[in-house]
């Protein structure tokens, strides 16, 4: 059977006008910034600062990433327009796709088959530009620091200490190890530098946990880029940075608002990796969505130990945000993953290795319920290989954990595919919580760290390496200690070392390095090999991504 791309999915639906779906959540055509027919920024300056009773907030996380695909962005799709479907006023609050992965592994993200927000290509695309504005911003910054060092570096910066990299939205591994200033005084300070991909940027981090222009200007200038000859830092305020930065964010920072295949609105915003950074869209598109919506549906990066970790670690702590109910997604094939059969062969029934995969997903259920106090139910991505004893043992391990499973046919049949589901989280919403932290602000910053490691991975503890261990002194002498942790992490195990799926014990995360991003507001904790410029693959997807003459956009899935 042939299926219809996701494209050509996106391409058959009529969206509707963009002031239309503002009005289904009582935003006017006076409070939007046009960008054609289909898209529109929010102008916050315009919504009245008395918020109303805010709506029910759902979290949508995943088990532990595999190659064969989880679906978190597809199924969030589908139960925002599931929601709608069964009556309740939704809207959802997604992070924006990176240039780079749509043309390197992903393709695009914005979700697939009949559970996408629109327009596809535009929003996989340029979009609203607020990336661009974001590496603009970033490399103003960059361009600011080396101009002071070569006109006289006043500040007495030590360029062997310069911490702030350029970025661009695009995998360059090239870009990863520079040497730049070369040939003659007049290019500049010779020194070696390397390029970060746009989403690592803290100006990504920064914007999105900004909570107005004025917090936003006030994080910049709080940015650390070096350090100078005494160890002192050096921040944008001290090169007179923030104020130009702020600028080439005024647009940026409203919230974007697009909509769903079935005409949900959708606040798409902002967004870093959730291995390299907290990995959610920006707390004022959540925000927006929960002053005009009853139900939202968001989603965080990655697996729950990542992305739900730092979403209520870091960003609910500092936005004073709560969940009321939290969407578990796995697929069958994924479970099979972590039961150790290859991506090769993973479409015939294999109960035995569902049942190995199984202790992956019991720990993620673990962290939600008893870690966070946080009510969860489970929902599988459907595939058409999945068999009923497949399912059946999934629906074992959950009964024995007192947690609901729901089958999701979003992908295959948009909101009616996720009515179940969508039941399950309304009532799930009115269940008891009792929402806490993994660890209190007060906590030293090893302990901090160690609590990630027991409560949330599973681990023995941590070890910190010699540098590590000197950082860790500095942070706290300059007097970053009570800050969040924003633990740098491959996204592919519970542990630092990506090749240990399933559910590891009694492991060690070694910590490499320490640093802050004093104008997000965390300590980063580096492990393992952490990618902050990926490359492109073999065969990369933008050798699929094509345009014909009438500017039809074909390849992007």
């Amino acid at each position: 059977m042939t299926h219809l791309s996701d494209i050509e999915i996106a391409n058959s639906v009529t969206p509707r006008p963009i002031e239309d779906i503002a009005a289904s959540v009582g935003l006017k055509p006076e409070q939007l910034f046009r960008y054609g027919h289909h898209i529109a920024k929010v102008d916050l300056a315009s919504l009245p600062k008395e918020a109303s009773k805010p709506g029910k907030l759902v979290l949508v996380t995943a088990i532990t990433p595999t190659p064969a695909g989880e679906g978190k962005t597809t199924t969030s799709v589908g139960l925002a327009d599931a929601l709608t479907l069964i009556g309740k006023k939704a809207a959802i609050a997604l992070r924006e796709p990176s240039l780079g992965p749509v043309f390197g592994v992903k393709g695009g993200a914005a979700g697939g088959g009949y559970a996408q927000v629109i327009p596809m290509e535009d929003i996989n695309l340029h979009f609203t530009g607020d990336f661009h504005a974001i590496g603009a911003a970033n490399n103003l910054l960059a361009a600011m620091l080396d101009n002071h060092i070569h006109h006289g570096n006043a500040l007495g910066i030590d360029s062997r200490r310069i911490t702030w990299k350029r970025v661009v939205d695009m995998n360059d591994r090239q870009l990863r190890h520079i040497v730049n200033g070369l040939q003659g005084k007049i290019n500049g300070v010779p020194r070696e530098d390397g390029y970060d991909i746009t989403v690592a940027s803290e100006i990504m981090a920064v914007l999105c946990l900004a909570t107005s222009l004025s917090d936003l200007k006030e994080r910049l200038a709080r940015i650390i880029v070096a350090y100078t000859f005494d160890g002192r830092p050096v921040t944008a305020a001290d090169l007179k940075a923030e104020g130009a930065m702020a600028t080439l964010l005024k647009n940026a920072i409203n919230p974007n608002l697009v909509q769903t295949l079935e005409g949900t609105p959708a606040f798409v915003h902002g967004g870093p990796f959730a291995n390299i950074a907290h990995g959610c869209n920006s707390v004022l598109a959540t925000k927006l969505a929960l002053r005009q919506a009853d139900y939202v549906v968001t989603e965080a990066g990655f697996g729950a130990d990542l992305g739900a970790e730092k979403f209520l670690d870091i960003k609910c702590r500092l936005a004073d945000l709560e969940p009321d109910a939290v969407v578990l997604v796995a697929t069958i094939r994924a479970l099979k993953m972590h039961g150790g059969v290859p991506k090769t062969d993973l479409g015939p029934e294999n109960v035995e290795a569902v049942k190995a995969g199984l202790p992956n997903l019991d720990k993620h259920l673990a962290t939600i319920q008893e870690a966070f106090g946080l009510p969860v139910v489970v929902a599988i991505n459907k595939f058409p290989t999945d068999t009923e004893a497949e399912l059946e043992a999934v629906y074992q391990a959950c009964q024995a954990r007192g947690v609901d499973v729901s089958i999701s046919d979003v992908w295959g049949q948009g909101g009616a595919g996720g009515r179940d589901l969508a039941e399950k989280v309304v009532a799930l919403t009115e269940a008891p919580k009792d929402f806490r932290y993994i660890y209190d602000l007060e906590d030293s910053i090893q302990d901090k760290i160690t609590k990630i490691v027991q409560k949330v991975y599973g681990g023995a503890g941590i070890s910190l390496t010699p540098a590590a261990k000197r950082e860790l002194k500095e942070l706290e002498d300059l007097g970053f200690g009570k800050l969040p942790i924003c633990m740098a992490k491959t996204q592919y195990s519970f542990s630092d070392n990506a090749s240990l799926i399933g559910a590891p014990k009694d492991f060690t995360v070694t910590i490499k390095k320490l640093k802050v991003s004093a104008g997000a507001g965390f300590i980063v904790a580096l492990t393992g090999d952490i990618m902050t410029m990926p490359g492109l693959p073999k065969s990369p997807a933008a050798e699929r991504i094509d345009i014909d003459a009438d500017g039809k956009v074909t390849g992007l899935f």
